[in-house]
């Protein structure tokens, strides 16, 4: 996975997703949604195939970067926990 960076404010962060599809831009979204200070999460692959993810995220004021991170960071336990509870059932 590799992160670009394409606009940078003070409240919004637009960036894009390289090697990842759907399925990950969709959960993180949805994780940046629990974030009460998010005022947008959105991304848009215009193309199906060999499209780039583009992420927008807007905020209160707060941080983007550190929205991304906490998101990130509650997505990373959840597959751990998720991880564990499996080899626990194999």
């Amino acid at each position: 996975m590799e992160i670009e960076v394409v606009e940078e404010k003070k409240n919004k962060l637009i960036f894009q997703v390289k090697g990842v599809t759907h399925t990950f831009c969709n959960i993180f979204k949805e994780e940046l949604w629990k974030d009460s200070s998010v005022k947008l999460a959105t991304y848009s692959i215009k193309h199906p195939l060999i499209g780039v993810p583009n992420f927008v995220v807007e905020t209160d004021g707060t941080e983007p970067r550190k929205v991304l991170f906490d998101a990130a960071q509650k997505l990373k336990k959840q597959f751990e926990k998720f991880e564990s509870d499996f080899a626990k059932e194999v």
